[in-house]
């Protein structure tokens, strides 16, 4: 492949996302990190439609785009959980990715080609309790991932997600313990991701030997997904 490949990964400062810019940038392609932390390449809020307008115009035209940013949102039964928190957590995860893909597709189809893996989770699939802003939002990535990859399918932009399970980040660093315990003890592999290990499945996805496949949900779980 002749053409240059320039990747956005958001919430690319650490975790999964640090470890996709990594691997990207190893194959010798262009990266830029977003983040709402200054330690990235550019920041941006990505649940905020100004913020993400303001990225599109600063950054340009990618032809690779990795929504890796999220956050865990509340750890608290659905009858005790906040409203504003519910939906700060759908704000990143969904708004986000939704915003994102709206800002940087039109440029990848205009090129007729273009990769875009959003990131879920296992807990989409399986909903884990006292995580219900969490699974139903990642739910909603899963959604919006199936319903572009059909929109997009015929102009060269793949879109897939990667639906990892608990992998050891800062993501999950103030997550109750006992989730990240079921979490283990649910996967048969028994033991938590590594964040290199999801990235390497991401980078594949985003690169020229993906061909036919959009639309599709990736599974990262240690044997845990069972559908």
């Amino acid at each position: 492949m002749n053409m240059t490949r320039r990747a956005l990964v958001t919430g690319g400062i650490s975790g999964i996302g640090a470890a996709t810019a990594a691997r990207l940038r190893s194959d010798g392609i262009e990266v830029i990190t977003a983040d709402i932390s200054a330690d990235a390449d550019v920041q941006v809020d990505v649940s905020d439609p100004e913020s993400v307008a303001a990225l599109r115009e600063r950054v340009g035209a990618v032809n690779i785009l990795v929504n890796s940013a999220g956050i865990v949102g509340p750890s608290t039964a659905l009858v005790d959980t906040d409203l504003a928190a519910w939906r700060r957590t759908f704000a990143v995860n969904a708004d986000g990715t939704f915003l994102m893909c709206r800002a940087f597709a039109p440029a990848m189809c205009d090129d007729g080609w273009g990769r875009i893996v959003n990131l879920a989770s296992i807990a989409a699939k399986d909903g884990n309790p006292c995580q219900s802003a969490y699974s139903a939002s990642k739910a909603a990535v899963i959604a919006l991932t199936k319903s572009l990859g059909k929109e997009l399918a015929t102009t060269g932009v793949l879109v897939n997600a990667v639906a990892p399970a608990a992998v050891a980040s800062p993501m999950n660093s103030d997550t109750d313990p006992a989730i990240l315990e079921r979490s283990r003890s649910l996967t048969p592999m028994a033991r938590i991701g590594r964040p290199e290990e999801i990235a390497e499945l991401i980078c594949w996805l985003t690169s020229p030997a993906v061909s036919f496949s959009t639309g599709a949900v990736y599974d990262a779980s240690g044997g845990r997904a069972s559908y």
